[in-house]
């Protein structure tokens, strides 16, 4: 099966999907460019359709949408209405330009989805907390975006634990710490950043979050009503639960299956569920392959998950 996962770039340790080529540190945003595969353009031409009656075949265009193609292999991307404005491939890139060079940024990872539709890059913020245990998170800013329509441009703070490499949304409860822009506006990158500029500010109230959570220590009724709100149906009995094997899974993960599920932040606490629902989303959660696992752990139905798994987990804490 083809990958989803075009081409992607990363550096120091291997991603969990497993998916990419290494570089080395500090490359040129030229090299990222190359490596990740986001050295072409997004291109687009008219939408051209044939109509047959008595005086033969006829080739009519529709004045309100375009045809979106890649301008290496000429393959298409998307039909979208004539008011969508493309964000090209460099300019994912170029966004972390000046964020590297002078704000202590450092690209970690960039790359494209299925066969273009979607790119993203992924860099360190240089902002880091320990929890009890030496349970070391660290701050990240990610900017994706698509040309099918599937995903606004946005830029948001993301969490990253390192002992499990598991993604999390900043400020899940709130928009701090993200930006989104429609494909009905233009991209400006100079007005996200200014946006984002409180960013870090969401990065001080999610620290405050998770270490109430590593404080928060959990029963095993609460542990599986909580995973029942997160995955289940809470309307059903448990018995009656149509996503079981989930819940199992999940329940075995919070009880020392997990990566760092021992260490005193995770050891039967709040946090440890949030981080056993996030490893079960970027790791085992069922995927036709890893490329599709990485676009719901990141955009899709995983995110979702896990931004539900983190807004429970604070009402326990509360």
């Amino acid at each position: 099966m083809a990958h989803e996962v075009e081409t992607m770039a990363y550096i120091n340790a291997t991603p969990w999907h497993g998916l990419g080529q290494q570089l080395t540190p500090q490359q040129p945003i030229e090299v990222w460019q190359r490596e990740a595969g986001m050295d072409w353009q997004i291109r687009e031409t008219d939408v051209l359709f044939n109509v047959s009656d008595e005086g033969g075949l006829h080739v009519k265009t529709n004045p309100d949408a375009k045809v979106l193609y890649r301008s290496d292999t000429h393959a298409p991307l998307s039909v979208v209405s004539k008011r969508y404005n493309v964000v090209q491939p460099h300019d994912v890139l170029e966004f972390y330009r000046d964020l590297v060079s002078v704000g202590g940024f450092e690209l970690e990872t960039a790359g494209v989805l299925k066969s273009g539709r979607k790119l993203w890059a992924l860099a360190k913020t240089g902002q880091e907390t320990l929890l009890k245990g030496g349970d070391s998170v660290k701050a990240y800013l990610l900017l994706a975006t698509s040309c099918d329509g599937s995903l606004a441009t946005t830029a948001q703070y993301t969490s990253i634990r390192v002992v499990c490499n598991n993604t999390l949304q900043l400020a899940v409860a709130s928009s701090a710490g993200s930006v989104k822009v429609p494909h009905s506006a233009k991209f400006d990158p100079a007005q996200v950043k200014q946006e984002l500029g409180l960013g870090l500010t969401a990065w001080d109230t999610f620290i405050t979050d998770i270490r109430q959570l590593a404080e928060r220590k959990v029963n095993k009724f609460e542990a599986m009503n909580y995973l029942v709100n997160v995955l289940g149906e809470p309307a059903l009995p448990l018995a009656e639960q149509p996503n079981q094997k989930a819940l199992q899974t999940v329940q075995s993960l919070f009880v020392g299956g997990a990566k760092g599920s021992e260490l005193a932040s995770a050891d039967g606490t709040a946090w440890g569920l949030v981080n056993a629902v996030t490893e079960f989303c970027d790791q085992h959660r069922r995927a036709r392959n890893q490329d599709y696992r990485l676009d719901s752990a990141w955009f899709g139905q995983g995110a979702v998950i896990k931004e539900r798994a983190y807004r429970e987990a604070m009402k326990l804490a509360a």
